[in-house]
């Protein structure tokens, strides 16, 4: 009786960017190094990034490459281990039978693949010194002076007070969260009435999560959102418009306990990001939100929308 033949998982190029990757640096990388190596690859062999990233505490780091770690583990093509990237014979098969530009990627692995370690780190934090404002390692790379000035001088600086907005639609979640620190925000508020979401990283514990991961508050406050069912059959800015206006009239006069806290949290010296799901204030009830803020609170609640 013939054995059937498995099917071969169904890859995004991304993903079979990382077998790729980790097939020419050997098949077995420590997941630090294997973080900054992707790193270095998109940065300096793609003009689009495959992957984005945050500063963390050994630098640059992508939630979405450990996202995709998990699956491919899944599929057999990855073993199962926190401190490593390890390809399996699964996954070496399918690295070569699906190579993401291998020319590409073996010229790059020639160059910096035998970078590791300290070295590699301290690599990243000279080239890119932003991606080290989180690092608590720092002081252990035996960085010169104008290295660590630059480091400095890209950290973000952290408001004392202040209100901002931002959308998830069309964003990473490293994009999204980038921007929040970029901007100094230091505390995240929902403010959605069921924080769900089919997009990696937004759904309600992931989001609160990876805020954490990187030094930022997350609070939610779903008696601000909307019902999704109110939502439906929003085909222009008039429907939006009508659906807020409503929102206005019979939501936002009862929650004064909502909108107190966060005028709690500004007057307490966080800045505060008012967050949802649609790009642009204009079709987000948060837009609103910010609106009756700003009435109640003068000029030191001027949203800014990110």
């Amino acid at each position: 009786m013939a054995v059937a033949t498995p099917t071969p998982p169904m890859l995004f190029e991304r993903q079979r960017l990382l077998l790729t990757l980790l097939d020419n640096l050997g098949g077995r990388v420590g997941a630090t190094d294997f973080q900054k190596l992707l790193f270095f690859y998109t940065r300096e062999c793609e003009q689009t990034p495959s992957f984005e990233f945050v500063p963390y505490r050994f630098g640059a780091f992508s939630f979405t490459s450990y996202s995709d770690k998990r699956k491919l583990t899944s599929a057999g093509a990855l073993g199962d281990d926190d401190q490593s990237w390890i390809l399996t014979d699964q996954g070496r098969k399918l690295a070569r039978d699906r190579a993401v530009l291998p020319l590409v990627v073996a010229s790059f692995c020639r160059r910096r693949g035998k970078l590791r370690g300290n070295a590699l780190i301290a690599e990243q934090y000279c080239t890119f010194p932003y991606y080290a404002s989180r690092s608590e390692i720092v002081g252990r790379l035996g960085l010169g002076p104008e290295q660590q000035a630059r480091i400095r001088a890209e950290t973000p600086v952290k408001r004392e007070s202040g209100l901002l907005t931002i959308g998830y639609e069309g964003k990473s979640l490293e994009d999204y969260l980038n921007r929040l620190l970029r901007a100094g925000a230091t505390l995240l508020c929902d403010v959605r009435r069921n924080p769900l979401s089919r997009k990696f990283g937004f759904s309600k514990q992931s989001l609160r999560n990876a805020c954490h991961a990187v030094g930022l508050r997350y609070e939610h406050l779903p008696q601000l959102g909307i019902a999704s069912e109110d939502r439906r059959s929003l085909n222009s800015q008039a429907d939006y418009d009508a659906l807020f206006a409503e929102y206005e009239r019979s939501t936002l006069p009862i929650q004064t306990y909502a909108l107190g806290q966060i005028r709690e949290w500004v007057a307490e010296g966080q800045c505060v990001a008012l967050t949802c799901y649609e790009a642009l204030p204009c079709q987000c009830h948060r837009g609103r939100v910010a609106a009756a803020l700003e009435l109640a609170g003068g000029k030191l609640m001027q949203a800014q929308h990110l």
